[in-house]
């Protein structure tokens, strides 16, 4: 279980919000000899050993915070805590940004912070596997702030104070608190959230039982942070900077925005038209006099000098003209508009300026950021005609990738401020533009009306369920957990079905197939497994092929060791068994037949008809030929070669899977065979999946051949088996999984699936969407409305058919269902409609899968759009919003449960209810 938690901590985690991760690129970063007193001042106070601080870098907008906090940042993870040792003094991140959702609340902060911590400081992560498993909650973003702090920041640290006793202070780096902002000016939760978050880490730092750790914070110059800052807890905690530090007679300022800055900014540049020159040669280097010029209109911000060069080397235009541009620009700016006059210039040269501020709002109001071509999905044919030939032309102020697949994104938060108001901007033309959020919740259900169906099967499929599940004993939902403990893997829907259906003693003969499944070997282990082994049904079962496979299975074998004085004979497909007792050597003596006397331990399989090629070769009563030392030699041989294809027959697969057989693919023969053709084979069939479970297969697979072999595209299918899957589970596995082919493949479809496939993480979700479920409160005379209908039949299916549903519909492929179709199912009437419930969540969860980005984005954030449209209402949207809640909402809930899952679509169908109530004039729900 353990895994499985981490696993989920590893989900929450926001990755986003590392200092260096991927969604932030390009890296915000400080030049080589730029800010260095300020820099050095930072260093020096990150390594003082004294008492834990705060060290608070405030400043307006566009000063180069973000880049001084990623240059500290970087500096810290190349420092270790001690020689010789792995840990970094880097001991986590925290970048926040409103332009992501998940990066503009505290909801996710500690949980990201500690997943970084325990990442960086192993010996921890055992602690923090336990406090979650004992408090889960603590993962949900609306958990107490001063919980996760103190679970998920303060115990973990106070484990590390004895290790890092003699060691420099760790340090945390968090940047742009500020951006932890709701966009509603009327909204001051997001203060509130902040100023909490601010007095709770002056709370940890505090804690004699902390070892030495030093919190870098930037931010505007806020007054609420301010206040904050100056409370009697928080203010001999903070270093601030700007701060006056005095010497003897000597005063200095250190700050982001003071004298030392215009030089700065001048290296910048000098180094910017260097670079830009070795692309251009014929351009003319700017003179002293100009780089001075260009120094002064960026009012000491470096957001300006970096749009100037942006705009000047777009790569599209003659920078020669694009130069005199921003020369002619105005040296008579007030302090804190330089960079929205220069946006203001920008905008001029766009083909239609009006329509490119409407197009730079719309990309700043996204509630996630989308590829271009999605947001020309989004906004439909007329608004989004022009999206790609306008963004070009903002190629200054808005990264657009060269890969098409990836997100737009603004370049500065400053971009947001500026079309924030339209009082920022001087350009007449502007100040009539619609609101963004109009413009996008009238996209969103548009596109929602057009690419939605207009009814689905869900109801149906429901109701179908329902209409089935009177036949069988209700189960108490609270004691479903201890019901699967023998689970190890999230199972199919239909699995989990009829294993429920046997253990309440539906165990008739159709049934029996379940027993040959993962989870009925697991069950075969427990208390009531071995107590079903010793019926009479259990030995009609036994003389089965899945009985058969059972017995030659480890645990199997054990059992018949463990139970010899059953005189039962067992067919095992070669011979007929009897067991003796175990001071026989657990012989297996024949019965009527000729056969070698086979035993059943760990070291030997069962004969299998051989050609007369291979006669001498047949593995024999508990030894033979090829179990000896000799086998191994001879196969190293010139002449031994020769005979390497006989590992491809079945008695060479039985030997390889021996001890001698595992011992040669040991030897330098065995693992240059292992890199063959016909060993690839071998490795994909039961036998090889088999061996690479065991001890030997494992350290083959850190090898260079087993690493070569996870890294193609074909083996990762063997990671989705169950033999994949348990391999996953080991530490080498683990290991594996840190690597740069194991990282890849968790970004893979099937890596991200996997991430989700524990059972502490399935339970977990089921429990949440159980208490979601509990708690939205449906009236009857809502019950006209399919829409929750839909969820009404879904509470009251009991809670054998509620698991099973609740995992069909769950985020996950359902393409392993197929192999349960093909066997005979038992005549019982739930389960044929459990199949034909699962048949259409596959095909739900395929249309969802392979949605448009575009759609799933509406489907996700209409009513976040439709909140923050202003008043007084428009027409337009309040006429499409009554045609979707009329038409289309229960195929909303459909794909949006597929999606996602039950508990998000609650969320929105709240807010949309009281949005409903605005726009539409209907009758408010009763809600929780």
């Amino acid at each position: 279980m353990s895994e499985g938690t981490w696993e989920k901590l590893a989900q929450v985690a926001v990755k986003g919000a590392q200092y260096d991760s991927r969604e932030r690129q390009p890296h915000p970063k400080c030049l080589e000899g730029t800010r260095v007193v300020l820099l050095n001042y930072i260093y020096e106070s990150l390594d003082r050993r004294g008492n834990s601080q705060l060290i608070w870098l405030h400043g307006t907008a566009g000063v180069g915070k973000s880049a001084v906090a990623f240059t500290v940042a970087e500096r810290m993870r190349g420092l270790k805590v001690k020689e010789g040792s792995k840990e970094k003094r880097l001991a986590g991140t925290f970048f926040f940004s409103r332009k992501h959702t998940k990066r503009r609340t505290t909801g996710y902060f500690f949980a990201t912070l500690i997943y970084q911590l325990a990442s960086n400081f192993p010996s921890i992560r055992e602690d923090v596997n336990r406090i979650i498993l004992d408090n889960p909650t603590l993962l949900d973003h609306d958990t107490s702030l001063r919980d996760q702090m103190e679970a998920l920041f303060l115990q973990p640290l106070q484990r590390l104070k004895l290790r890092l006793r003699e060691c420099p202070p760790l340090t945390f780096v968090i940047d742009a608190l500020d951006e932890c902002a709701s966009e509603s000016p009327e909204d001051d939760t997001s203060e509130s959230e902040l100023t909490d978050l601010i007095s709770l880490l002056g709370e940890a730092l505090r804690e004699p039982g902390l070892p030495i750790t030093h919190i870098l914070l930037t931010s505007r110059s806020e007054e609420y942070i301010h206040k904050a800052m100056q409370t009697e807890e928080i203010r001999p905690l903070v270093c601030e900077i700007p701060v006056r530090t005095s010497g003897e007679g000597v005063a200095a300022t250190i700050s982001l925005d003071g004298v030392d800055v215009d030089n700065d900014i001048y290296v910048f540049l000098q180094h910017s038209f260097r670079e830009l020159g070795t692309r251009h040669p014929d351009f003319p280097q700017p003179s002293t006099d100009e780089l001075a010029r260009l120094a002064s209109r960026a009012g000491r911000r470096f957001i300006v000098a970096s749009t100037m060069m942006k705009f000047i080397d777009d790569r599209h235009n003659d920078p020669r003209d694009r130069l005199q541009l921003m020369l002619e620009l105005t040296s008579e700016l007030l302090p804190g508009t330089e960079v929205y006059k220069l946006y203001d210039r920008i905008l001029s040269t766009c083909a239609d300026p009006t329509l490119a501020y409407l197009h730079l709002s719309v990309i700043t109001a996204l509630a996630d950021p989308l590829p271009m071509a999605q947001i020309s999905k989004l906004l439909g044919p007329g608004e989004g005609r022009d999206v790609e030939s306008i963004l070009i032309q903002l190629r200054s102020v808005i990264d657009v990738p060269t890969d098409s697949s990836l997100p737009v994104n603004i370049y500065h938060s400053s971009v947001r401020d500026y079309v924030s108001h339209h009082s920022n901007s001087s350009l007449c033309q502007v100040h009539n533009i619609a609101s963004p959020h109009s413009l996008l919740a009238l996209s969103c259900l548009r596109l929602m009306v057009h690419d939605l169906l207009e009814s689905t099967a869900l109801l149906d499929a429901f109701s179908e369920l329902t209409k089935h599940s009177q036949t069988i004993e209700l189960h108490e939902p609270q004691n479903l957990k201890s019901t699967l403990d023998f689970i190890g893997q999230p199972p199919e829907p239909l699995q989990v079905l009829i294993g429920l259906l046997w253990l309440r003693e539906h165990r008739n003969l159709k049934l029996q197939f379940w027993l040959d499944t993962r989870d009925g070997h697991a069950w075969l282990q427990t208390k009531g497994g071995k107590g079903w082994l010793q019926t009479e049904g259990a030995e009609r079962w036994l003389q089965t092929r899945g009985g058969e496979r059972w017995l030659l299975t480890k645990e199997g074998k054990g059992w018949l060791q463990t139970n010899w004085r059953l005189q039962t004979p067992y067919y095992t497909g070669h011979q007929l068994l009897i067991p003796e007792k175990p001071e026989h050597n657990s012989y297996l003596h024949p019965l009527n037949t000729s056969e070698p006397v086979q035993t059943l331990d760990d070291t030997s399989d069962p004969p299998s008809p051989t050609s007369s090629t291979e006669a001498g070769l047949q593995i024999t009563g508990g030894g033979g030929p090829l179990q000896t030392s000799g086998t191994q030699a001879w196969l190293q041989a010139l002449g031994g070669r020769h005979w390497l294809p006989w590992l491809e027959t079945q008695v060479g697969r039985y030997w390889l899977l021996s001890q001698g057989g595992r011992d040669w693919l040991q030897t330098q023969g065995g693992e240059n065979w292992l890199q063959t053709l016909s060993a690839q084979g071998w490795l994909q069939t039961q036998g090889g999946k088999d061996w690479i479970q065991t001890p030997e297969g494992r350290e083959w697979l850190q090898t260079q051949g087993g690493q070569e072999w996870l890294r193609t595209t074909d083996k990762r299918e063997w990671l989705q088996t169950s033999g994949g899957k348990d391999w996953l589970q080991t530490q080498v596995g683990r290991d594996w999984l840190q690597t740069l082919g194991g990282r890849d493949w968790l970004q893979t479809p099937q890596g991200q699936t996997w991430r989700l496939t524990t059972l502490w993480v399935t339970m977990e979700e089921y429990s949440s969407t159980l208490e979601a479920t509990g708690d939205y409160i449906i009236a009857p005379d809502s019950l006209l409305q399919p829409t929750f209908q839909v969820i009404q039949q879904f509470k009251n299916l009991p809670d054998f058919l509620l698991f099973p549903a609740f995992l069909a519909l769950r985020h996950q492929d359902h393409s392993t269902f197929a192999s349960t179709y093909n066997r005979p199912l038992p005549d019982v009437e739930t389960i044929h409609a459990m199949v034909a419930f699962i048949d259409f969540a596959s095909q739900a969860w395929e249309r969802s899968r392979s949605t448009s980005d575009a759609l799933k984005y509406a489907c996700q954030n209409w009513a976040l759009h439709l909140s923050r449209a202003p008043n007084p209402r428009d027409e337009r949207l309040t006429c499409i919003l009554k045609s979707f809640w009329d038409r289309y909402l229960l195929s909303w809930l459909e794909r949006q449960w597929c999606l996602k899952d039950l508990r998000s679509c609650l969320t929105i169908l709240r807010e949309g209810e009281k949005l409903a109530q605005d726009y539409l004039q209907t009758p408010r729900l009763p809600l929780s």
